[in-house]
C-alpha cells in the first residue's frame, strides 16, 4: 500500500498556479540580472562605484513602501537584498574581509549587508580585517564596534585612528551566544572558549552553571567552536551558524546575560573604493577628536554641538597612550555633514581640536 499523501484536485490546481508563478518570477529575475549586467558595463566605462549602500537602502525602502502584503516588510527586505547581491555579483564580485573562521557573527553581519553572493575573505583578527581592506585585498571590511552590554570594542576604535579606511555603513545584529560542544551534556566541560567580548557578555551564566571551567579567550567565537570540535572536554560560546559549521551540539541556547544583546558592526572601505554615501535622512556621522589637556576643554569641545542643535548619539573616550593623561573622544552625531547645522558645528569643533578625524558618515543600519 502506498503511503504517498493524497493530493486533492483543489491543492493540485494551487500547486500548478505556484509553478506558473515561479516560472514568471525566474524569467523576471533573469531579465533584471541582464539589465544589471548592462548597468555594470556602463559603470565600468564611467568609472563609477559598483556597490552603493545608499542605493541598496533606497531600493529596499521603495519596495517596502509599495508592499501590499501578506509578505512582511522584513522578509521583503531580505529577498530584495539577495536579489541585488546576486545581480551585483554579475557586475563585479564584492570582496569583503570579515573575522573568521566561518560561523562568526561578523560573517553574519556581512551577509546581512552585502547578501550571500559576496566573496568573503576570512581574517584571524580585526587588525587583519583593517589591513586587508586598506591594502586592497578586500574592497570592504566588516568589524564589530559596539555592544549593548559591554560597550565599545576597543581594538576596532584604536585601529580607526591611523587607518585610511572610513565607515560607509552599519549593521545592528541581535547576538545570541550559545554553548556548543561535541556532546549534548553540560557535565565534564573543562574549558569554555570565545572572543573576550563574548566571555564578558556571558559572565553571569558561566559563573552560575560552569564556575570551575577555565574561560579561554580566542580570536573569535567561531575559532572557539572549531577548537571545541577537536576536544570533548572543551566548549565554546558561538552562533547557531558555528554549530552547524563545525557539527557541534547546542548544549544551552542564548546564554548571554542580557536578553536584548546587540552588536553594531561597521562596514569600512577606502575612500577611493566608495566615497562618503549621500544623505538619506537617517544618517550617522562618526568622528574622533582630542583636545588640549586643560580645564574646561571637554566642555568647550561640546559647545559647538549644543550651539547648532546637533544631537550626539554616542560619546566614548579612549586613552591616547601618550603618557600625558590625554584622551581621544569618539562621537556619533545624528545626521550628515552635508546638513548646514552639522557642517557649521563640525567646522567650529575642528578649530578647537588638537586631533580631528571624520571616521565616516553613513545610513543608519536596520536592526536585524
Amino acid at each position: 500500500m502506498s503511503n504517498a499523501p493524497i493530493q486533492t484536485e483543489a491543492l493540485a490546481r494551487l500547486r500548478t498556479r505556484i509553478d506558473a508563478l515561479d516560472s514568471q518570477l525566474l524569467a523576471l529575475l533573469n531579465e533584471r540580472a541582464r539589465v544589471a549586467e548592462e548597468v555594470g558595463a556602463l559603470k565600468r566605462q564611467e568609472g563609477t562605484p559598483f556597490f552603493r549602500p545608499d542605493r541598496v537602502a533606497q531600493v529596499i525602502a521603495k519596495v517596502q513602501q509599495a508592499n501590499p502584503g501578506p509578505l512582511l516588510n522584513q522578509h521583503v527586505a531580505a529577498i530584495w537584498r539577495e536579489v541585488m547581491s546576486a545581480c551585483l555579483a554579475l557586475e563585479v564580485p564584492q570582496r569583503v574581509a570579515v573575522l573568521g573562521p566561518e560561523g562568526t557573527f561578523t560573517e553574519q553581519a556581512a551577509v546581512e549587508f552585502f547578501g550571500s553572493a559576496a566573496n568573503l575573505i576570512y581574517c584571524q583578527s580585526f587588525d587583519e580585517v583593517f589591513h586587508a581592506t586598506a591594502a586592497g585585498t578586500a574592497q570592504f571590511g566588516v568589524v564589530a564596534v559596539e555592544n549593548s552590554t559591554e560597550g565599545v570594542v576597543a581594538r576596532s576604535f584604536d585601529l580607526f585612528l591611523h587607518s585610511p579606511v572610513h565607515i560607509v555603513g552599519e549593521v545592528s545584529l541581535l547576538v545570541r551566544h550559545n554553548l556548543l560542544r561535541r556532546s549534548a551534556e553540560l557535565d565534564g566541560i573543562e574549558v569554555v572558549m570565545a572572543h573576550p567580548q563574548a566571555l564578558m557578555q556571558c559572565h553571569r551564566w558561566l559563573s552560575q552553571h560552569l564556575p570551575h571551567a577555565e574561560r579561554r579567550a580566542v580570536s573569535s567565537n567561531a575559532e572557539g567552536a572549531r577548537l571545541a570540535a577537536d576536544n570533548p572536554a572543551w566548549a565554546s560560546l558561538a552562533s547557531e551558524r558555528a554549530a552547524a559549521q563545525f557539527g557541534l551540539h547546542i548544549v544551552a541556547h542564548a546564554v548571554q546575560d542580557e536578553a536584548y544583546n546587540r552588536t553594531r558592526f561597521a562596514v569600512i572601505c577606502l575612500p577611493q573604493t566608495l566615497t562618503m554615501p549621500v544623505p538619506t535622512g537617517r544618517d550617522c556621522t562618526s568622528i574622533v577628536v582630542s583636545v588640549p589637556n586643560k580645564p574646561g576643554s571637554v566642555h568647550d569641545m561640546l559647545t559647538p554641538l549644543k550651539k547648532h542643535g546637533v544631537s550626539m548619539t554616542r560619546f566614548e573616550s579612549r586613552p591616547a597612550k601618550s603618557g600625558q593623561w590625554e584622551h581621544y573622544f569618539y562621537i556619533d552625531i545624528a545626521g550628515h555633514p552635508s546638513e548646514p547645522s552639522i557642517a557649521a558645528a563640525l567646522d567650529e569643533l575642528r578649530a578647537l581640536c588638537a586631533f580631528y578625524k571624520v571616521l565616516g558618515a553613513y545610513p543608519l543600519g536596520n536592526d536585524v
